[in-house]
């Protein structure tokens, strides 16, 4: 009789130790795995540069066991409206504040949230070769009102300066046609807009060619690792701060490129964010530099760089070369699930 007490006690003890042991483990499961079961509808531009930093993103949200879907891409402006929408979950290259109105436009914070500082220092502006700026001393755009100048930028003899600028959407093109208004550029140089790889492409050609060439860029993207400023090229300031949204684009250094210094920051959901706190932990310490964005956009730039499969092999360099940091940052998404 006491051997079969003994056993119905071991056999408890037993059961209890399994459920315990199960209790741990789904515990475990659910503070590793935060997402697990929770569906996410990545958003992005068309831009080939930008594929890196989404799919840094990507990567981490799956690791903290969400289930993301192939990436959907749209202009900036429709993106918004479908962040807002809750057809997309996020984007990770809202410009802020150059993209100020789109985020208005969709909803503003009652349907939209900005979150980190994903991509800080982040410039814009125009450039031209630098043997041309050195030979004619030109500093500021605002010296292409000059006819003269103007002339030595053109393309395809019009008689007037061709920019390679921004594609109609991007919120870049915004600022430079008021800007085009205000400084009276309007005679000499025209604003060529379409697909600016295809712009830019031809830009990079004509300078090889030992041509004159003036064109719009930012940074991180790899045109700056191609056409360096300071030794390819030459910045140029305006001639006062000239922004449709009223704002002071001087630099703390008295520099004015006519551009505010923007940081890229993810874009998403309110509610999905106000839903999975570990997300928003995620989205709010994920850092990047510019530097490293830059030198990735370069690296496609080779044979069999490009594309989003390259785009993949090179987040997955970056992750092992920064393990501890993106470690770091699933720790701290764990914890505000917590």
């Amino acid at each position: 009789m006491k051997l079969k007490k003994y056993a119905r006690i071991f056999c408890l003890k037993v059961a209890t130790l399994i459920v315990f042991s199960a209790s741990i483990g789904h515990a475990q499961s659910e503070y590793q795995s935060p997402g697990k079961g929770i569906i996410i509808q990545p958003g992005q531009e068309n831009i080939e540069g930008e594929n890196f930093q989404t799919i840094l993103v990507v990567k981490a949200l799956k690791e903290l066991g969400y289930e993301v879907k192939d990436v959907q891409n749209a202009r900036y402006p429709l993106l918004h409206v479908a962040i807002a929408n809750g057809d997309v979950t996020f984007m990770a290259d809202h410009w802020n504040p150059l993209h100020r109105a789109f985020f208005d436009e969709a909803g503003g914070e009652d349907k939209l949230t900005l979150i980190g500082r994903y991509i800080p220092g982040c410039a814009q502006g125009y450039l031209i070769d630098q043997k041309t700026a050195e030979k004619y001393d030109i500093t500021n755009i605002g010296q292409l009102a000059d006819p003269d100048i103007a002339k030595l930028f053109d393309a395809n003899d019009d008689g007037k300066a061709d920019l390679a600028g921004c594609v109609p959407g991007w919120g870049c093109e915004r600022v430079i046609e008021h800007q085009l208004d205000t400084f009276k550029l309007r005679e000499t140089v025209t604003h060529n807009q379409g697909e600016y790889s295809a712009i830019i492409a031809d830009t990079i050609a004509r300078y090889r060619q030992g041509d004159s060439i003036l064109y719009y860029t930012w940074t991180p993207y790899w045109v700056s690792g191609t056409l360096v400023p300071g030794k390819d090229v030459r910045w140029l300031e305006v001639p006062y701060s000239a922004h449709p949204n009223n704002v002071n684009t001087e630099l703390k250094n008295g520099s004015n490129y006519g551009f505010e210094v923007n940081t890229q920051m993810i874009l998403a959901n309110r509610e999905f964010l106000l839903a999975n706190p570990s997300a928003a932990k995620l989205f709010e310490v994920m850092r990047l530099s510019v530097k490293d964005v830059s030198a990735q956009n370069l690296k496609m730039r080779k044979k069999g760089q490009g594309g989003w499969k390259a785009a993949e092999r090179h987040a997955d360099s970056w992750i092992k070369a920064n393990k501890k940091m993106f470690e770091g940052w699933l720790d701290e998404a764990r914890a505000a699930n917590q």
